[in-house]
């Protein structure tokens, strides 16, 4: 232990040692815990196994994280049903008189599909498989059609249920229901800003919109629309049970996965195979978040021990920042943390530091999750460790940074939902209030 160490050279220690590992390729997780454990050893004597012991069970042993390998395991059933090809014949014919014609059916598919899943790489690349090939042969552009989809796929994060949302919710140890609720809202802004932008640019651009498909009547777009009824009354079903408080996210959960294996089996995708390739998937990727949580709750009690975190709050009090300055302080760092590592980690990595400086700038911690959120939308689409772009990529065959800036216009709107429910907050708390009245 070291005697008298400052909090400045403190900080910068444990900063330059954290940077070196990440850019040493070392698991996040396993970065997290060393950072932790070389704080402990620079400013206190406590047993350190101890501290690990009790933090990493306290993090795991948790009801509330039973949601989040449900949730994944339900977007890992989906993932591998044929929902995506059902998806686009069903909303195409709904969409041709929409300036854009059916780029919206990116948007609004993704917006459905995330709906019932948890997440950003699963609904970008469901609803890619086939939407990518439809819009390429109809002679749609190939940039708009690559970048809305690049968007669109983020939707997964923010509207419920979503993965980051859960982790922040514990992390920050506030109501995932409350969270959960308060993305709805914004999840919609960011869809209606989604197909705004390609209503304008197609209104500017009339000669790169191909001509409508043949026109259809009612009955026919109907029975072309009749294989979504199941998922939508799964979508309703979670959404209702959410508002009126009939259950909690983890049983919504469980009422998903049935529901889930329910349309995968309707829709014959439902084997033995499949079934064990998305448990084992769910499984995988479960782990590596949980193992991520629990070196993130390791570490944020050894910095309970530096005092950095406290020291931090009050020295952004003392600046006497508006909100909406730490605000954009806050999106700046989290555009550069969202190019170099992936959205869990940037959730668990600063709320040992943020949470408290959020606290005392006077954020509902509930807005703040819908503000985070989108942040981690960002991190999806901006390289070199977007993994919306990665998908697109294998996808389509082009290059990451071809990708990125079909994706750049859906990055900037992303950034203006940012500004918009900062400046109007009730966009993301209202739903959260009318059910949790006071």
């Amino acid at each position: 232990m070291v005697e008298h160490l400052g909090l400045v050279p403190l900080s910068i220690i444990l900063l330059m040692l954290l940077v070196a590992i990440l850019a040493s390729g070392v698991w996040i997780a396993i970065g997290l815990g060393l950072v932790g454990l070389a704080a402990m050893l620079l400013t206190t004597d406590v047993p350190i196994g101890q501290v690990l012991a009790t933090t990493v069970w306290s993090a795991s042993a948790s009801w509330t994280l039973a949601a989040l390998p449900l949730f994944i395991w339900m977007g890992e059933i989906l993932f591998r049903t044929r929902l995506s090809e059902e998806m686009f014949r069903g909303l195409a014919p709904w969409l041709q008189w929409l300036p854009g014609r059916l780029l919206h059916v990116n948007v609004i598919g993704c917006g459905i599909f995330a709906a019932v899943s948890g997440s950003s790489a699963a609904t970008c690349a469901t609803i890619g498989k086939i939407a990518l090939p439809e819009l390429d042969k109809r002679g749609y552009d190939k940039g708009l059609a690559l970048g809305s989809l690049a968007g669109s796929g983020t939707l997964g994060l923010l509207i419920p249920p979503s993965i980051p949302m859960v982790v922040y919710a514990v992390t920050a140890n506030v109501s995932v229901l409350q969270v959960f609720l308060a993305g709805f809202l914004p999840g919609l802004l960011v869809m209606g800003l989604y197909s705004g932008y390609i209503i304008l640019w197609s209104l500017l651009n009339p000669g790169k919109t191909p001509p409508r498909d043949p026109p259809m009547s009612l009955r026919m777009k109907l029975q072309a629309s009749s294989k979504l009824a199941p998922c939508l009354l799964l979508i309703l079903g979670v959404f209702l049970s959410l508002v009126l408080g009939l259950a909690t996210a983890t049983e919504c959960a469980a009422w998903g996965v049935l529901g889930a294996l329910a349309l995968a089996a309707w829709s014959r995708t439902l084997t033995w195979e499949t079934f064990v390739q998305s448990l084992m998937s769910a499984t995988r990727l479960s782990c590596m978040i949980m193992l991520i949580i629990a070196g993130a709750a390791f570490t944020t009690a050894a910095m309970a021990y530096t005092g950095i975190p406290v020291a931090l709050a009050e020295w952004v009090q003392g600046l006497n920042l508006t909100p909406g300055k730490l605000a954009l302080a806050l999106t700046v760092m989290y555009i550069i943390l969202g190019c170099l590592i992936d959205g869990i980690s940037m959730i668990v990595l600063t709320a040992v530091i943020v949470l408290p400086m959020v606290k005392q700038a006077g954020f509902d911690l509930v807005w703040f999750g819908v503000y985070l959120v989108i942040h981690v939308e960002m991190a999806q689409i901006t390289p070199p460790v977007g993994f919306n772009l990665f998908v697109l990529q294998n996808m389509s065959g082009r290059d990451t940074w071809t990708v990125a800036k079909a994706a750049f216009p859906f990055f900037v709107l992303l950034n203006i939902a940012v500004i918009i429910i900062t400046m109007f907050p009730e966009i993301a708390l209202v739903l959260p209030r009318y059910v949790f009245p006071g």
